[in-house]
């Protein structure tokens, strides 16, 4: 009946995948959801360390849904004497899964340059054989190689980058026969489900038969995202990747109903609702057990002491923290999930 608007999913997708938003670095996707959030007409309220919640209307028993937009990168640590730059992770990101990608650097001050994440030696025709094997870590042999003519320290000083200033890596959106590649698929391409469920609330008139927020958050990657809700909160529901793997029930073509992950158990009474409103909607889905990495916005709320019920769904995906892979099934039955539980 609410049909997803894949178009303009996608277009919210390209947009907020255009912002660099390195956990911590909010403020410029805030204040783009805070536009288009505005123009949908749900009035917005903002925690005083970052995010936004949307009301969508509604009474009674009130419901958040979540989904953060904030992105796993890097951070300089120090500028090495070649001009290099040493870097640390900022949320779960390995060096295997971003040597070579291109970044951009945002200096405080608003500057960004580019440059691309390299191997020290970054050639392999003159890396010694016992060098090649190595694997990559940020400390000793992987950095950042502006595109700058920078050969020293202080060349690199002298443009202002400096310790502390984030770095963001480039997404590279594809789209083909309906897979999605990207970085960021975790989580913008459920952020962006989200506001097309808002869409279709405002633009349907639909009636939700409780109150509802919409809460993007910011901080999830370092966990702590949704750990500041509004006191009317009872229950939280999480919108994130499902990751794919051997031992995994999650599928690119299915929403996933999450009942366990490496930090507690999800509410089993709300996860048996969310089970039975897919079965009622016909919506494709498996439930799933991620272990033993793998966390949500819903245990944020739980960690931080509210008496509230949690949950998480999402569309499975693949290669999770690196080059992500889902798929338009995967995120048309997400979205079948969300609107069957908010409609009751």
């Amino acid at each position: 009946m609410y049909t997803f608007d894949e178009d303009y999913f996608l277009t919210q997708f390209k947009k907020l995948l255009a912002i660099d938003s390195t956990t911590g670095q909010f403020r410029a996707v805030q204040e783009y959801l805070a536009g288009e959030i505005g123009r949908l007409g749900f009035p917005v309220s903002t925690p005083h360390k970052g995010g936004l919640i949307a009301d969508l209307g509604g009474e009674g028993s009130c419901l958040a849904v979540t989904a953060h937009v904030d992105d796993i990168g890097l951070m300089v640590r120090h500028v090495n004497a070649d001009g290099t730059l040493n870097v640390c992770p900022v949320g779960g990101l390995y060096p295997f899964y971003c040597v070579t990608e291109n970044v951009r650097v945002h200096t405080r001050d608003g500057r960004v340059f580019t440059g691309a994440v390299c191997r020290t030696p970054n050639s392999i025709h003159v890396t010694e054989e016992e060098l090649r094997g190595t694997p990559g870590d940020f400390r000793k042999n992987v950095c950042v190689v502006l595109d700058e003519d920078v050969k020293t320290a202080a060349d690199t000083a002298a443009l202002g980058i400096e310790a502390g200033d984030m770095i963001a890596l480039e997404p590279r959106l594809h789209v083909s026969n309906g897979y999605i590649k990207s970085r960021f698929i975790d989580d913008k391409a459920n952020a962006a489900l989200l506001l097309a469920a808002m869409k279709a609330i405002r633009e349907q008139g639909v009636k939700l038969p409780r109150k509802v927020l919409a809460y993007f958050s910011v901080y999830e990657e370092i966990g702590h995202g949704a750990s500041v809700l509004p006191e009317e909160v009872r229950d939280i529901l999480a919108i994130d990747i499902a990751p794919t793997g051997p031992q995994q029930t999650s599928d690119e073509h299915k929403v996933s109903i999450f009942c366990k992950d490496s930090r507690y158990p999800y509410h089993y009474e709300l996860t048996s609702e969310l089970r039975d409103a897919a079965r009622r909607a016909g919506v494709d889905y498996v439930t799933d057990v991620f272990t033993p990495h793998y966390g949500s916005d819903g245990d944020t709320s739980i960690a931080a002491g509210h008496d509230v019920r949690h949950a998480c769904i999402g569309p499975g995906t693949s290669n999770s923290h690196g080059y992500e892979r889902t798929h338009m099934d995967g995120l048309r039955n997400t979205y079948a999930l969300l609107m069957a539980y908010l409609l009751g």
